[in-house]
């Protein structure tokens, strides 16, 4: 090994020794089960939360449209160049209209999304106030920003309120940022007390990120913010496409200006190379049934429910209002040695460990969808599963 990589083995074998080294999983996935190892287990880590990923009737109905064999696989190109095919354009008119707004701009991925539009839109007469908790795009975003940040307590409302009659005054411009539905503890962001205390400072502007609650949530599957009535009030509605909606992606819901703005302004957009229309295709296919999958939504809030009564009848701590399902664990050994004892059941459950939950927070999360039924939630909470 050449010297100048031995500081990176040493750090390889501490993080092996506490517990937190990260290897690349390897699997083949049927439907709602996973094979790894020669083990058949049912899989709980998945954000394939409408299990729209393995619905074949689908993926033939979408192969049998007549413009499948004129889609070409790649876009070659980022989409201010020649990457901008028709089909993109048709999408994004999808989504302003469902969403009942101006505009709609689809991007590569979530992490694209997240990670540019807040550098976008920064300058140094603005603030940051963002949650403790949000994701890890949405952190690396904010440390691209010429503007200050303030990082909340976790739904710490009475503190962001606190600091806004402190320091509103002194910037043109605030951004209140939160997830929805938080990917780590499953809880969800009251959506009314952000549009309050943005109607309250008329500087504030609200960013939700609805990558777990888009496809899960509201009547038509919108996410949160539709559930709550206030699609309308926030500034910066994103969503994914490689979750609930089972393709790749990401889009943020705004006005006509701020769309207008991110395509001159956002580095993540400007320099990378387009989704190819293909995928592009999917996930408008998707869209247009989005509505027509209720009685996914409305399974999967059940067996949602049946396992957080199981867990807390249990005694575990359940902040979880929603599908995404955590067993707090403490240390990364132990959260490591659980999910082993899980997947020996049948239950393929991974550790998630700091840096991507904080210190002492080491857990199993449990993602559910809509593939499993009753009878695996059953299994799952009985004295074999437990």
């Amino acid at each position: 090994m050449r010297d100048v990589c031995k500081s990176y083995a040493a750090e390889l074998e501490r993080l092996k020794e506490s517990g937190s080294l990260r290897i690349l999983p390897q699997g083949q996935h049927s439907g709602k089960w996973i094979v790894s190892g020669g083990r058949w287990m049912l899989n709980l880590s998945s954000n394939d939360y409408l299990g729209l990923a393995a619905d074949n009737r689908l993926r033939e109905e979408f192969m049998q449209l007549p413009y499948m064999t004129s889609l070409p696989f790649s876009s070659s190109s980022s989409r201010l160049l020649t990457g901008n095919f028709d089909i993109y354009n048709t999408l994004e008119e999808k989504l302003a209209a469902m969403y009942g707004r101006e505009s709609a701009l689809v991007l590569s991925s979530g992490y694209h999304m997240n990670s540019g539009i807040l550098p976008a839109l920064c300058d140094r007469d603005t603030l940051i106030l963002a949650d403790k908790l949000v994701h890890a795009s949405l952190i690396d975003g904010i440390r691209l920003c010429e503007g200050r940040c303030i990082r909340f307590r976790h739904q710490d409302y009475d503190q962001v309120e606190n600091i806004l009659v402190k320091e509103a005054a002194a910037y043109g411009r605030i951004f209140i940022v939160t997830e929805s539905i938080f990917s780590m503890d499953g809880d969800l962001a009251p959506l009314h007390r952000l549009v309050e205390l943005k109607r309250k400072w008329p500087s504030v502007m609200l960013y939700v990120d609805e990558a777990h609650a888009v496809g899960v949530r509201g009547e038509n599957g919108l996410g949160l913010a539709e559930e709550c009535g206030c699609i309308g009030d926030i500034d910066l509605l994103c969503g994914t496409f490689g979750k609930a909606l089972a393709s790749v992606g990401a889009y943020v819901i705004c006005d006509r200006v701020i769309r207008e703005y991110l395509v001159n302004k956002m580095r993540t957009l400007i320099f990378t190379t387009a989704l190819p229309p293909v995928n592009v295709a999917w996930s408008l296919f998707i869209m247009e049934r989005l509505p027509q999958f209720r009685e996914r939504r409305e399974h999967l809030a059940r067996i949602s429910s049946m396992l957080r009564e199981a867990f807390a009848m249990q005694g575990l701590l359940m902040p979880s209002e929603s599908h995404i399902i955590p067993m707090i664990t403490g240390s990364s050994a132990d959260a490591v040695l659980r999910a082993e004892e899980m997947q020996r059941k049948g239950f393929y459950v991974l550790p998630i460990r700091p840096p991507t939950v904080p210190e002492g927070t080491s857990r199993l999360r449990f993602s559910l969808t809509a593939a499993l039924d009753s009878s695996d939630i059953e299994r799952l909470t009985d004295k074999n599963g437990r």
